[in-house]
């Protein structure tokens, strides 16, 4: 559940409303002229994963696309060979 106040209310409790929303896990709408242009709540908690983790999830969800190798040699084998001596120092 949440509470509104408005914008002037807030700037003037700002350090107080902080305490509330981290030790008392509050939420604050914040409202100016009767529109409600901010929350005021605590982030919502990141989810830690490994590097191996990300990666056993992406391996497992990988599906390879059968022609790309063979489109890959394609492309190799349309490349027009180099100029001797291009890169000659």
């Amino acid at each position: 559940m949440s509470t509104t106040i408005t914008a002037t209310e807030a700037a003037r409790r700002f350090s107080d409303l902080l305490n509330r929303v981290r030790y008392r896990g509050e939420i604050f709408r914040i409202v100016r002229s009767g529109e409600e242009v901010a929350q005021l709540a605590a982030p919502s908690p990141c989810s830690e994963t490994s590097l191996r983790a990300l990666l056993s999830k992406l391996q497992a969800e990988r599906t390879g696309d059968p022609e790309f190798a063979d489109e890959l040699e394609r492309i190799q084998t349309e490349q027009p060979a180099p100029e001797e001596g291009l890169w000659d120092s």
